[in-house]
């Protein structure tokens, strides 16, 4: 078989990554080196799917809140009165309450690293810590409301109270089901689920739960202090 008939079988590239039809166009050699980085289908998406999942479901509850949050500051700039909150609500139990969720994020930082390290113990000690500062958060709002119930808020309802309940109570119980996240996450550490190599359901989980702290940091500023 002669050399010519060869030829057109050898493609359109010579030896060495050179292309024998310069007049054909292969992306493996025409596009430039930062395409090749840019699109390595083998290496897998950029972002891990669960970190893309909540970002995207955070998006959600910031559209949320922010309804929320516009829906009460346009109620309050529009009507000719509005209550004073010191002489309503318990401000300063509010604010030890927003100390304690404060924390317990900072917690979750911690429970985090320990996680990052491998260190299972102080995974379950730092979230074990924690889920006591969200559970003692919710006490406390529970305790709050039941206070205002029995100096008849509730009987009482006008737009202050429509809106300071609806606020308020979406984001506790945004706070409960941060609770019972992080109850399934200790569980999980507890079984040695989480590894140096392994902690993104931590990761998750803080993400979540340090967008519950930083909404109620917004709703106790905009409700209690003004």
């Amino acid at each position: 078989m002669s050399q010519a008939t060869l030829a057109p079988h050898a493609g359109a590239h010579g030896h060495h990554g050179h292309k024998a039809d310069p007049f054909a166009y292969d992306p493996a050699v025409d596009a430039p080196a930062e395409h090749h980085a840019i699109y390595d289908y083998d290496s897998g998406p950029p972002v891990e799917r669960g970190k893309f999942a909540i970002w995207l479901f955070l998006a959600t509850e910031v559209m949320f809140f922010t309804g929320l949050i516009g829906t009460y500051i346009i109620l309050r700039t529009g009507a000719s009165a509005w209550p004073n909150p010191e002489e309503r609500l318990a401000v300063d139990i509010t604010a030890f309450n927003t100390f304690v969720l404060i924390i317990s994020s900072w917690l979750m930082v911690r429970a985090l690293q320990a996680g990052q390290k491998g260190d299972k113990a102080g995974i379950l000690k730092w979230l074990g810590a924690t889920i006591l500062g969200g559970a003692l958060f919710v006490g406390i709002q529970v305790y709050e409301y039941i206070e205002l119930y029995k100096h008849g808020s509730w009987p009482n309802v006008d737009i202050f109270w429509s809106t300071f309940y609806a606020m308020t109570g979406f984001h506790g119980l945004h706070v409960v089901v941060g609770v019972i996240w992080l109850i399934c996450a200790w569980f999980g550490a507890a079984r040695g689920k989480y590894t140096a190599q392994n902690h993104m359901g931590l990761e998750l989980a803080g993400l979540y739960w340090h967008f519950v702290d930083l909404v109620w940091v917004l709703l106790f500023t905009i409700v209690y202090l003004f």
